[in-house]
């Protein structure tokens, strides 16, 4: 959403690139391609182990466990690439379109999403983990 409808949130934006030309907005569309591609192998590397767990006789599945281990992935990567890059590289910015002042609130609320989305699928997984029976 961030990349495609709103276009904020490119990959080069703060190193030196910012979305103020043809060129730099081509360079940026290409690093979040490079990025988006890489997500994509770890999204089929988590389908491969997803589609083996399914297999296994003993393991029962709930809904409520996979919504929350899939919430908890998407809040742990929001967390990580948001203090990563965001803070600590400073490559980006959540919405670099406001004043530069204001991108801290941008990246600020970046990060409570992606805690509220961690602890709301531990809450969820765990409720499911109960009522399939596994045990903690």
């Amino acid at each position: 959403v961030l990349h495609q409808l709103l276009q904020w949130h490119h990959m080069a934006t703060s190193a030196g690139y910012p979305a103020d030309s043809v060129e730099n907005l081509r360079f940026n569309t290409l690093f979040d391609g490079l990025f988006h591609a890489g997500t994509y192998i770890f999204v089929v590397l988590g389908l491969v182990v997803l589609w083996r767990t399914a297999h296994k006789s003993h393991f029962r599945w709930s809904g409520k466990m996979l919504l929350g281990t899939m919430l908890m992935g998407f809040g742990i990567f929001n967390l990580v690439e948001g203090v990563i890059n965001h803070q600590l590289l400073g490559i980006h910015h959540v919405n670099e379109t406001v004043p530069q002042d204001q991108w801290i609130y941008w990246d600020i609320g970046f990060l409570i999403w992606g805690a509220l989305m961690l602890i709301g699928g531990l809450a969820l997984a765990r409720r499911g983990k109960r009522e399939s029976g596994e045990p903690r």
